[in-house]
């Protein structure tokens, strides 16, 4: 259909993340977009986020400054990314394009997509080992990496040893790295993983 808005009927963020509410269009010649505005709805009550007119983006809710933008990477998309997701940020948000047509006549289109903001705990992390692998000459550079998803920031711990026994703490870094290896760092290691 001519100038229709595509989106997402619903959409999941994660508490502390960001997300993007997607509002794209197909271009057609002889119509010039002329604003796209940006609104939310929470309990009744509706506010503009965010306007794109002819000089420029505005941040119009100061509860989204330096957290909101429209996207710019290609004729058609007006879609927003919205930055360090708060419980709050749930709502009902409206995505609205005016185009001027080549008769000088005004049309406009809205979409709407509900957001739902979620934590997500930490998932149980898994170990990556970068070149050469887990068996690696003496003398040689090595890392173990640790990586958990969920809801950011996400903490993580390494130790050398057996989980439940007595391990030694190590670091408080995603990477364990080691610049020269020495027989005596060959053993067990684990990394934990926590957020809040």
């Amino acid at each position: 259909a001519f100038l229709d808005l595509s989106g997402l009927i619903e959409i999941e963020g994660t508490w502390k993340g960001s997300t993007t509410l997607p509002c794209t269009y197909d271009p057609v010649q002889d119509c010039e977009q002329q604003l796209v505005m940006w609104a939310v709805e929470h309990d009744k009550n509706s506010a503009t986020i965010i306007r794109r007119d002819e000089s420029g983006d505005h941040v119009l809710l100061s509860k989204y400054r330096g957290r909101v933008s429209i996207l710019k990477d290609a004729p058609g998309n007006v879609s927003i990314q919205i930055l360090n997701l708060d419980m709050s940020d749930r709502g009902t948000y409206t995505c609205q394009v005016t185009w001027r047509m080549s008769n000088n006549s005004l049309i406009t289109r809205e979409i709407t997509t509900k957001l739902e903001v979620v934590k997500v705990p930490v998932t149980k992390p898994v170990i990556l080992a970068r070149e050469p692998g887990l068996s690696v000459p003496a003398g040689a550079r090595a890392s173990l990496a640790c990586v958990a998803s969920g809801s950011p920031p996400i903490r993580y711990r390494w130790f050398r040893g057996a989980p439940g026994a007595a391990a030694l703490p190590l670091g408080s870094q995603a990477e364990l790295a080691w610049d020269s290896l020495q027989p005596s760092d060959a053993g067990t290691y684990f990394c934990e993983a926590e957020n809040r």
